[in-house]
């Protein structure tokens, strides 16, 4: 063996040892968890509750920072640029993760930049007005809608799901919609409470905390099957509308780089999470579905936000949506 090819052997295994034994070592110090979004949102809300049992686990504190603007992309860009060592999490969901991608010119890639941990939970969009909208169910307001054009319709940004189903459906009906950006769903609901705006599709767990309470009407569930938070609400498809489901789910992302030792152990410390009775008790009283076992291991996560990049990715682009 010639002296260089022995130099660059020892040196792999040099390299090697030391992943492994950053990896055995892990973590040593508190773990943060960049949310993409205002406080009090549902990644905000999921990551402090998951977080709360992932350090039973882990032996560590989890620290939540919130890092918003730009579609969530400013805060997977922290995560993107930081040392990929298991101590700076993402966060995300379809709008942070997938539509951010196809409305804004991102300084990073989705798919090659991060290293997927585990999908956590999904939750439907549901249609909503505010509660003085005459509309009682989705054919009224279909006819209402296009003898009042440009309703106000609130959503999170220029490229969020709520703003790209409300762009297919007034292009299906034949309507217009005068879109509010908000930088959070916590905006826009207050201010359709508060009967400042007309519409919005809301993520469910955000609708939640007022079903039932006569500050807002919902026309539609946009999925295949009835929410099991509120049965009574129709689907988009029974309630006579386009067949359109953009649900929201949430997942959890490193920078690439990190060792596989290193996502195992966070992955482990999510697993064990969800499957506690507390944690589940919680996710379903705000209207989280927690995916399946077999949907939780970053293989799977990693399938599925390539398959969601790659559905929505053409509808947004098709409906001309960008960032302004």
């Amino acid at each position: 063996m010639n002296s260089r090819l022995r130099i660059a052997l020892v040196a792999i295994t040099a390299a090697a040892s030391t992943t492994s034994v950053a990896a055995d070592r892990y973590p040593s110090r508190p773990v943060t968890i960049i949310v993409p979004t205002t406080a009090g949102g549902p990644p905000d809300t999921i990551a402090r509750l998951i977080g709360e049992r992932m350090k039973v686990t882990l032996g560590e504190p989890i620290i939540v920072e919130n890092v918003t603007g730009a579609g969530g992309s400013i805060g997977v860009a922290r995560v993107v640029r930081a040392e990929p060592d298991g101590y700076t999490v993402s966060i995300g969901h379809i709008n942070s993760h997938v539509f951010s991608g196809a409305t804004y010119a991102l300084p990073f890639d989705l798919l090659t930049d991060l290293a997927p941990v585990a999908l956590l939970t999904t939750s439907p969009q549901v249609f909503i007005g505010r509660g003085g909208l005459p509309p009682t169910d989705l054919t009224e307001l279909i006819t209402w809608l296009k003898a009042n054009p440009n309703a106000s319709f609130g959503s999170v940004g220029m490229g969020s799901p709520g703003r790209v189903w409300g762009t297919y459906f007034a292009n299906t009906i034949g309507a217009a919609f005068q879109f509010i950006p908000y930088r959070g769903a916590a905006s826009f609901m207050q201010d359709l409470i508060a009967g400042q705006i007309d519409l919005a599709a809301a993520e469910g767990s955000n609708i939640v905390p007022h079903l039932g309470s006569g500050k807002i009407k919902t026309y539609a569930v946009l999925s295949k099957t009835r929410w099991a938070a509120a049965p009574d609400i129709p689907t988009i498809e029974q309630a006579g509308g386009p067949a359109l489901y953009p649900s929201f789910w949430h997942g959890l992302w490193v920078p690439k780089g990190t060792p596989n030792g290193v996502i195992s152990k966070l992955n482990a410390a999510v697993v064990d999470a969800l499957a506690d009775p507390a944690v589940q008790a919680r996710l379903a009283q705000l209207g989280h579905e927690i995916v399946p076992r077999g949907a939780q291991t970053p293989e799977a996560l990693g399938a599925f936000h390539k398959a969601e990049i790659e559905k929505w990715w053409p509808i947004i682009k098709a409906a001309n949506i960008k960032a302004e």
